[in-house]
């Protein structure tokens, strides 16, 4: 199942991009005793993260069974401003009564290629014996058409087996760890937020009734058994 939803301003989309969060946290805490999320990177989901940290959602969301995780990250140390935790965590998770426990950063500590290893076996200690199926992952989308760190190209796209891979992004002389594809689109849920002019050009051939499938990383996001919400801005979604 896909759906898109359109809304005025990028403050109005975080807010109902919020309200869809805290909803199907407690849905899923209802019914499994927990909710299982993992956060993007950029900037559109920054709004996204103050509206949480807000009343009425910081005190809605069931945050004690609430679990987080990061679907990509840079290589660059834990306190570093490119840190999608670091920036999660300072606008959003510290704000919040969010048990340290549940919250499971990308150990970036680590070289790139172990990094991602410990992640999957976090992930696997987390889930098993069930494959991941996280309630939520939150997704970003690039003037390039990448997410999370699946870029233009890369090999890493390919991958059928792992659920994290390291890659290296030669435009910024940079390793990322990234979930793949067999994980991402495991989900019950995956959110792609998309705001601003700078992004429907993109959007557009990304999601145009006769665009060849597979040309941009967005478009392998396809939930086996999940449904996906595109959360669009109307600057973003006006060449749809």
């Amino acid at each position: 199942m896909e759906q898109r939803h359109i809304y005025t301003t990028p403050d109005d989309l975080a807010q109902a991009a919020a309200a869809f969060i805290v909803d199907l946290a407690l849905k899923a805490v209802q019914e499994t005793g927990r909710f299982t999320l993992c956060l993007s990177g950029g900037k559109t989901p920054e709004l996204l993260f103050e509206q949480l940290a807000a009343l009425p959602y910081r005190e809605q969301m069931p945050w004690f069974n609430t679990f987080v995780f990061w679907g990509d990250e840079r290589c660059v140390p834990a306190d570093d401003p490119r840190n999608n935790s670091f920036i999660a965590k300072s606008i959003l998770l510290n704000q919040v009564h969010l048990p340290d426990t549940n919250v499971f950063p990308i150990p970036v500590h680590l070289p790139p290629e172990a990094a991602a290893t410990q992640y999957e076996q976090t992930l696997h200690q987390i889930f098993d014996p069930a494959p991941p199926r996280f309630d939520l992952i939150l997704l970003g989308m690039g003037s390039d058409g990448h997410t999370a760190s699946l870029f233009p190209e890369s090999p890493v796209l390919n991958e059928k087996t792992r659920w994290v891979r390291e890659v290296y992004v030669a435009g910024q002389q940079m390793y990322r760890v990234t979930m793949t594809l067999p994980l991402i689109n495991q989900a019950k849920n995956i959110v792609i937020l998309v705001s601003g002019h700078g992004k429907a050009e993109i959007l557009q051939a990304v999601l145009a009734k006769d665009a060849v499938p597979g040309i941009f990383p967005a478009q392998y996001v396809r939930p086996e058994q999940g449904a996906l919400h595109w959360f669009l801005d109307v600057a973003a979604a006006a060449l749809l």
